[in-house]
């Protein structure tokens, strides 16, 4: 007895891209094309009965993650589509996508991608597989506290004198920090280390196991 088809929802924001990815859905019989929306705010509205969400978005880091949170928040298994740098897509593992896959990958690997987190499975390329091993999102303990202080309110100037530095010292470390998160905003910052717990723990309550290299 032959098992249903894997039902598909697509939401990719670029009208070519995203056509591409439903003709390549429509093309096998053991997938099933439920529905194809340019933005999962159309999904908020009307939810589709889908196993599986193929996203194709131009999101910045925080962003990302937080849409690839509210689709597995609707139930869907999230296979991620983008041409952003490895830590987007290493950020998008961590908010919960079951596999994630470079634009530029054949058509044989995104089907294969679908199947595999279809079956309840991770679909990680190799050299994403690597980055995610050797090279996670790591902040040292002096950008630790500086998102803490950021999180708290403090203006830059508070920061440099609670923490002895001058302020130029903290400007130098919100740009990395911004580099290294994707987020611009000072309130995506506060928000970043809100909802991924970066926030240095306050005196008794231990230390957060978020993985650090030294200053």
């Amino acid at each position: 007895m032959e098992a249903d088809p894997r039902r598909v929802v697509v939401v990719g924001d670029c009208p070519l891209i995203r056509l591409g990815i439903v003709q390549l859905i429509n093309s096998e019989a053991d997938l099933l094309l439920v529905g194809a929306v340019s933005a999962v705010e159309e999904l908020d509205a009307h939810p589709v009965d889908a196993e599986l969400a193929v996203l194709n978005l131009r999101l910045a880091t925080l962003e990302l993650a937080r849409t690839v949170s509210r689709l597995c928040a609707h139930g869907y298994a999230v296979v991620v589509v983008s041409a952003a740098a490895h830590i987007d897509l290493a950020t998008a593992i961590r908010a919960g996508a079951r596999g994630c896959l470079d634009s530029q990958t054949e058509q044989a690997e995104l089907l294969s991608a679908v199947r595999t987190v279809a079956a309840g499975e991770i679909y990680v390329p190799g050299p994403l597989a690597v980055h995610l091993l050797h090279a996670p999102l790591h902040l040292t303990d002096r950008e630790r506290e500086i998102l803490g202080r950021v999180a708290s309110g403090d203006t830059d100037r508070e920061i440099a004198v609670l923490l002895g530095i001058s302020e130029h010292t903290v400007h130098s470390h919100l740009d990395r920090l911004r580099d290294k998160i994707g987020a611009r905003r000072r309130a995506d910052l506060t928000r970043f280390a809100i909802e991924y717990s970066l926030v240095p723990p306050t005196p008794g309550r231990g230390r957060s196991t978020y993985p650090v290299r030294g200053d």
